[in-house]
Formats: structure tokens, C-alpha cells, sequence
């Protein structure tokens, strides 16, 4: 009896050792899902192809764009990678993947890839009835866009693959699409005449720290207690990295050319660490990525329901500082506002455009492109009287129906009074009949405003405080 046992055991043992086997000597190669069929790949770059398969199994990758054979084999991981350098901007290509098996992939552009990141107003499309996707939609067909969707998911640990397929751009896929991603890229594809690949991967409500690598936030006392303030709500996550593993990580092995951001409105209560923050987010996207790509962000519009006086300014202002990190933009957006108590503006193409101003200016070298608003560069009190100068305004300011708006002067009482303010050139001069002698100037900074200054090419003039006083944050009086 014990021998028949053991025979019976050995049989048993002997089929899972040759199932296994097969497995082992058969088992597919396989790949990500953001490599496939109908994908954009970096232009004049060494882009990588990678998956998994079977360790040591051999590996050769073929493209159509040159007569280079690439080889390799899989690791003991059960990972392979090869990285192959791609033209100038062009396609379709083919490229075929032989080991155990053969994987063909078709349609394969070479041109320009961005990440459109963020919440909501980054997601916002003809899912949302959004005006101008609709309206835009019966026309997207175009060849020469590709989109790739990722899903909102989360992850307690970076992830390697997601769910998602390359798509050529159409009606369909467009409406579902990020506006504001779409209508930069197709901006990039009519003045640079090549392919551009567009990866979304935002969700609305996100507060940054779910985008930034957990151990950046942890390891972080002031980014951690600020986390640990975020409001929890059953609709997005909260928790540090959460979607920066399922919904970046995956993405972090495709060369791209650059990432957008629109995010920032679940962050005002923590304003104050929020230049940080964004900052830090970048460091680790780039860290990723081992690139320092450039990341273009929009500053958040003004909204009337933060339910704290001047969250939003002071928000804004983290972002504007945030420029001073290298490769960075951001685009201001206060004039773009049709609706101050709704979070959502409708006007997605304005603010698309003005980002592809800054890739197409900064990163692709184009001339002759205005794409800086305004930004405060210094004062000069005088004669009861403040001079305000302004980088980015060379050609002149402007003010639509009136004298400019917004502008609020003090003295050392630190009481801040509606100022008179007159253009002068590219300045602006600001006084109050009752304040002789002014000491600090506000311009824009609530959470409201949507001021009527602009450069001469029509670009809005940053917010902006000429001083480091505190400001009021209490609750909104109902």
C-alpha cells in the first residue's frame, strides 16, 4: 500500500514538473498595455520596448524604420527590455517581436508624447457635456493623434502594467477625452506637423499627495501633516501615492516629450505647503521618468465657494512660485471664468492653447509666440503714490472697460483700501486719497477676482502681493 502511495505520489509530481516545464519553455512574451498597436513613440530618442517572458528565452525586435536586428533574453524575473533609438517624426511603422511567439504591432507613429495630468478640470470633456468637446467631436478624425486612457485606479505599491489600449483619434474617443489635452495636442500637431501621442491619466477631486510618490510625502514632516488634513470623501482617494502606483508608475518606463498639470483647487486648505508639494511631485515624476522634462502647469481660476476667505489666491500664489523650479510654466487663466460659483470653467480650448504656447515656445524653440502673462517684478513708492513694474509686459498694459480693477494699496497700518490705479506704459500707478503714505499693494488676491488687466497682447496679469503679511482665512460669513 505504502508503494502504490508513493508511485502515485512520484506520477503526481512528474505531471506538475512537466506542466511546469511547458509553461517555462512556452510561456508567451508579453507587453504593457502602453505598448501597442497605434502607439506614438518619442521622437529622436532611445525609447525602450520592454514586458515579460520566459528567463533567457531569446528575443529579437524588428523595425521597419531602420535594418537594426535588436536582441535579447529574458531575465530570471522574467523580464525583457530593449531600447532602440527612433527617427524624426513620421509613420505608420510596424514592429515585430519574435521569441516563443510573435507579436506584430501595426500602425506606429514617431513624433511627440505628453501626460495630461490631474482633476477634474483636466478630466473635463464630452463626458461631462462639455460645450466644445461636442462640438469639436464630428470632426476629430485625425490620424496623426493618438490617445491612451488610462483608468482611474489605485495602487498601495507601484505598478508595472495598467488597462489600456492605444487609440487613433475619432469622434468617439475624442468626446471622452481630456479637452484640454486634446486641444493642446492638436494645437502641437498643426504648427509642428507631426504625430502626437497625448496620455490621460487624471481624476477629478485629486489632491496632489495621491500623484506624488508615498516616501516623498512620508518622509516629509510638513508634507505629511498637511496630507493628513485633506478632506476623505467616497469619491476619490486621499492617501499619499495612491494613484501616482496605478496610474503613473506604468507609464514611467515611455519616453515622453513632456507632462501638463491642471490640479490644485483640493489643495487650497493646505496652501501653504502646496509649493512644496508640487514641487516635490515633479522631483518624483522626473526621478521615474530619469528625465527632466518640462511640466507645464494652469494656475486654478477664481471660485466662490472655498468657504475660507483667500484660500484661492494664496493657492495660486504657491503656484506661481512653483515657476521657479527649473522647466517649469504656468498659465494663467482669470479672464477664461463664465461662471465664479462654478469650479469648472467652460472655456477648455483658451486654456489648452495657452499651454501649447509654452511647449511650443520653451520646448520646441518656436519664435514670435507671446505666452507669459504678466508677473509682478518690483515697486517704488513715491510722492503718496506706488510704481508698480511688471515683467513680460514690454509692449504695454491694458484695461478692458475702465481703469484697472482689483488693486488694493495699505499703509503701515496694514489696512488694505480700493486703490486708484492708472497705466502708465508697461507700469502701473496705484494711490488712495486717505493713505499718504503707502507701504504695500494687493492686486487680484481673493478669491474671486477676475481683474481687467492684461498685457498688450492680451495675456492677464498675474495676481500678486507686495507683501508678507498675514492674510485673512476664516470662514466665509454666510
Amino acid at each position: 500500500m505504502q508503494n502504490l502511495m508513493m508511485k502515485k505520489n512520484l506520477a503526481r509530481l512528474l505531471l506538475i514538473f512537466v506542466f511546469c516545464g511547458a509553461s517555462f519553455v512556452f510561456a508567451e512574451v508579453r507587453l504593457p498595455a502602453i505598448i501597442g498597436s497605434n502607439m506614438v513613440l518619442q521622437q529622436k530618442s532611445e525609447v525602450k520596448l520592454w514586458g515579460w517572458c520566459s528567463p533567457t528565452e531569446k528575443i529579437t525586435v524588428m523595425v521597419d524604420w531602420d535594418t537594426t536586428v535588436y536582441r535579447t533574453a529574458g531575465l530570471r524575473t522574467a523580464k525583457w527590455s530593449v531600447k532602440i533609438k527612433t527617427p524624426a517624426a513620421g509613420g505608420p511603422y510596424k514592429i515585430i517581436i519574435n521569441g516563443s511567439n510573435a507579436i506584430v504591432l501595426e500602425n506606429v507613429m514617431i513624433g511627440e508624447v505628453w501626460v495630461c495630468s490631474g482633476q477634474s478640470n483636466m478630466e473635463w470633456s464630452g463626458d461631462q457635456r462639455l460645450k466644445q468637446s461636442l462640438e469639436e467631436a464630428p470632426q476629430a478624425n485625425n490620424t496623426n493623434i493618438r490617445f491612451f486612457y488610462v483608468p482611474k485606479s489605485t495602487a498601495d505599491f507601484p505598478q508595472e502594467d495598467c488597462r489600456a489600449s492605444w487609440k487613433v483619434c475619432n469622434p468617439e474617443d475624442m468626446k471622452r477625452f481630456s479637452a484640454v489635452g486634446y486641444f493642446f495636442g492638436k494645437k502641437l500637431q498643426q504648427e509642428l506637423n507631426v504625430p502626437i501621442g497625448l496620455i490621460n491619466s487624471n481624476w477629478g477631486g485629486t489632491p496632489a499627495e495621491v500623484w506624488t510618490p508615498k516616501e516623498l510625502v512620508e518622509n516629509d514632516p510638513s508634507l505629511k501633516a498637511a496630507a493628513g488634513k485633506v478632506s476623505v470623501t467616497p469619491w476619490w482617494p486621499v492617501n499619499a501615492g495612491d494613484t501616482f502606483n496605478a496610474m503613473i508608475a506604468p507609464l514611467t518606463n515611455f519616453a515622453i516629450a513632456g507632462a501638463l498639470w491642471y490640479q490644485g483647487e483640493s489643495n487650497t486648505g493646505t496652501y501653504a505647503t502646496y509649493q512644496s508639494l508640487l514641487t516635490t511631485m515633479i522631483a518624483g515624476w522626473r526621478k521615474a521618468w530619469q528625465k527632466e522634462f518640462p511640466f507645464y502647469f494652469v494656475q486654478i481660476a477664481p471660485f466662490a465657494s472655498y468657504g475660507q476667505n483667500n484660500i484661492c489666491a494664496l493657492l495660486r500664489e504657491a503656484q506661481t512660485k512653483s515657476m521657479s523650479y527649473p522647466s517649469t510654466g504656468m498659465v494663467v487663466i482669470s479672464d477664461l471664468v463664465d461662471d465664479i460659483k462654478d469650479i469648472h470653467p467652460k472655456n477648455k480650448v483658451d486654456v489648452a492653447l495657452r499651454l501649447a504656447n509654452w511647449a511650443l515656445a520653451e520646448t520646441y524653440g518656436k519664435t514670435g509666440i507671446i505666452y507669459k502673462s504678466p508677473m509682478y517684478k518690483s515697486m517704488k513708492a513715491e510722492n503718496g503714490k506706488i510704481k508698480i513694474y511688471f515683467d513680460h509686459a514690454e509692449n504695454g498694459l491694458l484695461s478692458k472697460g475702465g481703469d484697472p480693477t482689483e488693486f488694493y494699496i495699505a499703509g503701515a497700518d496694514k489696512n488694505f483700501l480700493p486703490a486708484v490705479a492708472k497705466i502708465e506704459g508697461s507700469t502701473v500707478v496705484v494711490s488712495h486719497k486717505d493713505i499718504k503714505n503707502p507701504v504695500a499693494v494687493r492686486f487680484g488676491f481673493s478669491n474671486i477676482a477676475m481683474p481687467n488687466l492684461f498685457s498688450k497682447e492680451g495675456l492677464p496679469v498675474n495676481l500678486f502681493r507686495t507683501d508678507d503679511w498675514p492674510v485673512d482665512t476664516e470662514a466665509v460669513k454666510k
